[in-house]
């Protein structure tokens, strides 16, 4: 590589080789899927035998028959978060179809747990790309969902924020309104265009070939919106089956997710917000459980989690057995192409040159 290339130059063109021929040693790939499931279960199993004393104390019910329309209720919200991606991804003028988007967005889902989540930003471009998405333009669709997602999750916990109790007399709290304004901003086109272009520039990169107007914009954002009450009553019904919380406190628990959301999203530490996510949600989800116990908070998160993660499990099968029987898909549903695949991708994409981000 030429030394007089700038730096940022030569990471990006690192980014964009990386991922053409992926690690497939079986070792790696156990040790990801073990290293998946000990930070999962570990952090739960700590959560419970530091908190179970003070649990017992207050007296918790379990309604284990709550927990069946929240397997019914989550996996649709999953689905639609796909199905937003691919509204996104037509906004940008590559659309994938349902069907695709499912698999290329959920068959990935489970690398979340890697961290720095650079995996599942992988499988999905992989994916996508074989479907004939330019890497470039999946980025852009995933920075769009993710800043799609942070705004509307800001736009449901504003008033929840604000009306906290252990914020009273904090007049700072008042400053979240400031940040759904500016979020929007940063996402019209006359703005997110040309501050994309110049950071794709910095680092050698082509400029963005297509932006989200403000019209598909403020679309996505109410979906996303929309998308937060679907989970809330799923999430609901998951807390109903530890505690009684009344209904009329649904939008606290939706609230209470995406105040999750947001702190895993703005500290980037734990895979998937593990840990960070779960204790921001038991703080907020605290307000609709009785007492106001944290501890009872806690054991409501615990149990969200684990459900979620067994709906996870279920969603990635069905995405992945949909994708092997329509001949398309990545084995591990991460980033291990089978040689067949390879050879369907190459004769796809012969006499092109590879699109890079």
């Amino acid at each position: 590589m030429d030394r007089r290339q700038p730096l940022l130059h030569r990471i990006g063109e690192a980014g964009a080789r990386f991922g053409t021929r992926p690690p497939r040693s079986k070792r790696v790939r156990l040790a990801i899927q073990l290293g998946i499931a000990i930070v999962i279960f570990g952090f739960l199993v700590l959560t419970v035998v530091n908190q179970w004393a003070e649990i017992k104390d207050k007296g918790v019910h379990f309604h284990v028959w709550w927990l069946i329309p929240a397997f019914i209720v989550l996996p649709i919200f999953y689905a639609l978060n796909a199905l937003g991606w691919d509204l996104t991804l037509r906004f940008l003028g590559y659309p994938l179809g349902f069907g695709r988007a499912q698999v290329a967005w959920g068959q990935p889902l489970l690398a979340r747990y890697v961290p720095g989540s650079v995996l599942y930003v992988l499988g999905r471009v992989l994916l996508s790309e074989r479907a004939g998405v330019p890497r470039r333009i999946t980025i852009a669709s995933i920075v769009y969902e993710q800043a799609l997602q942070a705004t509307s999750a800001f736009c449901l916990a504003a008033y929840f924020i604000i009306s906290h109790p252990d914020l009273q007399g904090e007049v700072l709290r008042w400053s979240v309104l400031l940040l759904i304004p500016v979020a929007i901003t940063l996402l019209h086109p006359r703005v997110f265009g040309p501050l994309a272009d110049r950071v794709l520039r910095a680092f050698g990169r082509e400029a963005l070939p297509e932006v989200i107007s403000l019209r598909g914009v403020v679309t996505l954002l109410a979906y996303y919106t929309l998308n937060w009450g679907v989970v809330a009553v799923g999430i609901y019904c998951v807390a109903r089956s530890v505690s009684t919380i009344s209904a009329s406190d649904i939008l606290v628990v939706g609230s209470a997710q995406a105040i999750g959301y947001v702190a895993a999203l703005v500290t980037l530490v734990a895979p998937a917000g593990l840990g960070i996510r779960d204790a921001a949600f038991a703080w907020a989800v605290k307000v609709a459980v009785p007492s106001q116990s944290f501890a009872i908070g806690s054991l409501v998160a615990i149990a969200v989690r684990g459900v979620l993660t067994v709906v996870e499990l279920l969603y990635v099968g069905i995405v992945t057995a949909l994708g092997k029987r329509e001949g398309w898909s990545i084995p591990t549903g991460v980033l291990h192409p089978s040689p067949e695949e390879e050879g369907e991708a190459d004769s796809k994409f012969e006499g092109r040159a590879p699109e890079v981000l």
